[in-house]
């Protein structure tokens, strides 16, 4: 199962920062996160179950798209934009 590493304000929303899931792509495991840790349903994908505009995630530190594929040892990391000024 691909592991799945969260960044605050989402590892707060979720209860924590790691969790392995099933899934084959990125969009599989991310679909897994929000069944399995509903609070942050709509905050990394949106309605249409697509990466929201402002999440970039990586696997195994390069940048991934929703149809990258993952396996069993690969690092999912999602990030969230971070803004102000």
């Amino acid at each position: 199962m691909p592991l799945v590493l969260l960044r605050a304000p989402l590892s707060e929303l979720a209860g924590g920062r790691e969790f392995a899931l099933d899934g084959r792509t990125v969009k599989e495991a991310l679909i897994a996160l929000e069944i399995t840790r509903p609070a942050i349903a709509g905050w990394v994908l949106d309605e249409r179950r697509a990466i929201r505009e402002h999440v970039n995630v990586y696997v195994n530190g390069q940048l991934a798209q929703e149809e990258t594929p993952v396996g069993e040892a690969d690092r999912v990391q999602v990030l969230p934009a971070i803004t102000g000024g």
